[in-house]
């Protein structure tokens, strides 16, 4: 089938016969990693990263997806169950849309705790989660005017921990929108000599344990990573907002059938290494298990653990 007869087919399917099905596989795949451990974490909630990466694209292509400084972008807003990497909520918008603007149109699970860079700082949009019963784990934006309601000084400095304090939001629009107390721990990171503060809602876990729930947000960023390296846009199967989001979702549809082959023949390798696997595969006639089994992969494909605490937009 030639790419202009794809083209126009996707012009015409309506993409959410493809996010239907994602959300039938989410749905499918999510319980059977809903006890999966996470490095330096141990907790029981429900435990989700999120985060938006970017597509650059052609604006004169994309005439629809437009992003900043007159560049064409398309941007796809994810949130990630950590226990095992799966993508739970999908949004695909043009490139301007607001990262803190999803917040708006998610739901939120009582006991689940949503860790999130700076770029969801809306001290509204935090409130309902504090109303849903759920948690949040996020960095600070500077400057933050708080006043320190009380201080836990049982601390271990050579664990990186410098602070865990109950403050109070004084900026009078900020202490209307967010008007209860927040917990601020300050973690010294000194492999690249700095402070990291973070502003969660959750006065229950240990401080060491903030920091670690935040490190573990590298995940959505391998997610997004691999997501880059199967989309190019130069390849996509049409430049319409119908034709982009069947793509995207064509991809996470194929990830999460990955991760559900992964748990039902109990294979030990990551379901990025186990795509570059099959990607190679798609004509051997040798059975799953015995293409896993071999474990020939490219090491670059095992995820690296991201340094998300100088490399945030």
């Amino acid at each position: 089938m030639s790419v202009s007869t794809l083209s126009r087919a996707n012009e015409k399917r309506d993409w959410r016969i493809f996010a239907q099905f994602g959300d039938y596989l989410i749905r499918l795949v999510r319980p059977l990693y809903e006890n999966a451990p996470l490095p330096n974490v141990d907790i029981n909630n429900e435990i989700f990263a999120l985060d938006s990466t970017t597509i650059s694209c052609s604006i004169n292509l994309l005439t629809w997806a437009e992003g900043k400084y007159s560049r064409g972008a398309v941007k796809m807003h994810t949130l990630l169950d950590l226990r095992g990497s799966i993508p739970t909520f999908i949004l695909i918008t043009d490139g301007k849309y607001q990262d803190s603007n999803v917040l708006d149109v998610m739901d939120f699970w009582a006991d689940a705790i949503y860790v999130m860079d700076k770029a969801y700082v809306d001290f509204e949009a935090l409130y309902r989660i504090t109303n849903a019963g759920a948690y949040f784990v996020t960095r600070a934006k500077a400057p933050l005017r708080y006043e320190v309601l009380e201080q836990n000084y049982n601390i271990d400095p050579t664990t990186g921990l410098r602070a865990d304090k109950t403050v109070m939001l004084i900026i009078p629009k900020s202490k209307r929108l967010y008007p209860e107390n927040l917990r601020l721990v300050e973690f010294y990171d000194d492999q690249n000599d700095t402070l990291l503060v973070f502003l969660t809602n959750n006065f229950e876990v240990l401080p060491l344990e903030i920091a670690n729930l935040y490190k573990n947000r590298w995940q959505v960023e391998v997610f997004f990573k691999w997501i880059k390296q199967n989309l190019t846009i130069k390849k996509l199967w049409g430049y319409s907002p119908n034709a982009v989001k069947i793509h995207l979702w064509v991809a996470i549809c194929t990830y999460l059938i990955v991760a559900y082959i992964k748990h039902a023949i109990g294979c030990n390798l990551s379901i990025y290494e186990m795509m570059q696997i099959l990607g190679i595969s798609v004509f051997d006639k040798t059975s799953i298990r015995e293409l896993l089994a071999n474990r020939q992969f490219n090491q670059n494909v095992k995820e690296l653990q991201y340094d998300l605490f100088v490399n945030e937009e």
